[in-house]
């Protein structure tokens, strides 16, 4: 797996390195300190797996930036590390296919989960987003067709996970099943309930089955 972080904080970037390669030993790590080092990078590297960039570089406006680096990289799942939890900036990086947007306050706890939850294909957002319903793929019962535009099918992970819930088995027993930690678990859960629209775990089952997904 290659991986290009883009930070201008070196300590930073350091620290989430070793976060990587605790995460897959095999990872290899490019590091830039601006977004002109990352242009750079992606068009050396031509094949990146994983981008992960902060949104507040100051050589860069981060909509271009985001809007390039997808128009270079393609396939590449793109995360977002920033101090700036603006639901706005959130809503509005959605739209350039990101595969998580990570506060930089979150703890270690949180910040491996939210990296493994992403390498296993899953897609990682604050909790204040999940909270606040602003969900790019929810459901909606009265809506012609029963999806807003945006909708979407699961990862082959939350499918699992999902067929699991249905089944009644608690986070702990999901976790042993599938290999995983029930942090991990509970983030699989919340991109669940952020794909169907769902506010808990029962609501997600009864969704999923009126939108065919189980």
């Amino acid at each position: 797996m290659k991986v290009l972080i883009a930070d201008d904080h070196a300590l930073f970037r350091d620290g989430l390195s070793l976060h990587l390669e605790q995460i897959d030993p095999q990872a290899v790590i490019f590091q830039a300190g601006n977004f002109s080092q990352a242009m750079k990078i992606i068009d050396d590297e031509k094949k990146l797996d994983l981008i992960i960039i902060d949104l507040d570089m100051p050589d860069m406006n981060w909509e271009e930036a985001l809007r390039e680096i997808r128009e270079k990289t393609g396939g590449a799942r793109l995360v977002i590390i920033s101090a700036t939890e603006d639901s706005r900036s959130i809503r509005k990086s959605m739209e350039y296919g990101i595969s998580g947007y990570i506060p930089k306050r979150s703890d270690t706890k949180v910040l491996t989960g939210a990296l493994k939850l992403i390498l296993d294909g899953g897609t990682y957002l604050p909790p204040s987003v999940l909270d606040t319903g602003h969900a790019s793929n929810a459901y909606n019962p009265n809506k012609a067709g029963g999806f807003y535009a945006k909708s979407k099918t699961l990862t082959n992970r939350q499918s699992q996970v999902l067929e699991l819930v249905a089944q009644g088995m608690s986070n702990k027993q999901i976790a042993y099943e599938i290999g995983v930690s029930e942090a991990t678990v509970k983030l699989h859960i919340n991109a669940l309930l952020r794909a169907v629209g769902a506010t808990n775990r029962t609501q997600a089952v009864i969704t999923a089955q009126k939108m065919g997904l189980i």
